[in-house]
């Protein structure tokens, strides 16, 4: 049974994966070739590794699970998924380990643990142990070993049983937006952070309508570069990410960090709650009266307006070109 006949399977059916991969029979080495696209067939079937940062995945924030490209299997969720900045999608744990298997892989003059599927044998990546979980686990999987299934098709497509993770509630995050400066030193610093799921950066606390780069880098639309931090409040309290945002900028230069001078340059906290405005006015207080500043803390606390995603070159800048340009470093 092929990728495609797996598919109709199971939405025909409507029975659970785990059922009708009871049913599932591995394609020969020609089904296999004529269903799969030859980075699909390389990564899957001869253990290839994709380009970092050029996947279809690595980027992905949509809510679904991930499912094995040949078989169908159901392999992992967007509710574990995080950004490692390696280029590739990676997560914290598989929906459920009898989906996967590992092995050692001595290739390449390196050990690593190698990731299987484990009805397909597909190769999907590598398991590292530097994640952000309890288990410290990062599955580094390639897109072409996976076919996403958003939450919308998850009962048509037979994954019905997969929709309680993503029940309202069943899995909280929260979201901040923060300015300090260039976006890009920002934003690599912040992405680190344990507990912090998602970055994104924009425009925002401007007058303009969808602001570009090149009108807000003069200044005049009153616009900030800043970032939207998606992050997990069970991991991450708003108020220890304030107090880490204070260490990565220096708070007390008025529209200005470095040599990056302008308005759109300031230090600002965008409060999305009454809760984190109070948050913010506490911890800027305790950061101003803690002395290691020599000049009185500038940060701007204002209510948030609305955020603008930065072209996409801006995204990510500093993990497409590590040698990029920063004034952003994590101070004692």
């Amino acid at each position: 049974m092929n990728r495609l006949l797996f598919f109709l399977f199971v939405s025909m059916l409507c029975v659970s994966a785990q059922s009708a991969l009871a049913e599932y029979e591995r394609p020969n080495d020609s089904q296999l070739k004529n269903a799969l696209s030859p980075e699909q067939y390389a990564v899957t079937q001869q253990c290839a590794t994709e380009h970092p940062f050029d996947n279809e995945y690595w980027d992905n924030h949509r809510e679904g699970i991930y499912v094995d490209i040949v078989s169908g299997e159901p392999l992992f969720s967007s509710t574990d998924k995080f950004d490692s900045g390696t280029g590739w999608p990676s997560f914290t744990k598989p929906l459920q380990q009898q989906f996967v298997t590992t092995k050692e892989d001595r290739s390449h003059g390196m050990v690593r643990t190698e990731v299987r599927s484990s009805a397909a044998d597909s190769h999907l990546g590598h398991l590292f142990l530097d994640g952000p979980g309890e288990a410290g686990t990062r599955y580094c999987i390639n897109s072409a070993s996976l076919k996403f299934i958003p939450k919308e098709e998850l009962a048509e497509r037979g994954y019905g049983e997969y929709l309680e993770l993503f029940a309202k509630g069943k899995a909280m995050t929260e979201t901040a937006l923060l300015a300090g400066g260039c976006f890009w030193g920002m934003e690599e610093l912040l992405r680190e952070l344990p507990g912090v799921v998602d970055t994104q950066v924009g425009y925002t606390g401007g007058s303009l309508d969808a602001p570009v780069y090149d009108i807000v880098k003069s200044g005049s639309t009153g616009h900030a570069e800043s970032i939207k931090v998606t992050f997990d409040p069970a991991k991450l309290s708003y108020e220890a990410l304030l107090h880490f945002y204070f260490r990565i900028h220096d708070p007390t230069t008025m529209n200005r960090q470095g040599n990056d001078r302008g308005t759109q340059y300031r230090s600002a906290i965008f409060y999305l709650s009454d809760e984190q405005k109070q948050i913010a006015e506490k911890v800027k207080k305790e950061v101003n009266d803690s002395g290691k500043w020599k000049s009185p803390v500038v940060t701007e606390i204002t209510k948030a307006g609305e955020f603008y995603d930065a072209e996409d070159y801006h995204q990510d800048y500093l993990q497409k070109h590590p040698n990029g340009y920063t004034c952003h470093y994590i101070r004692e």
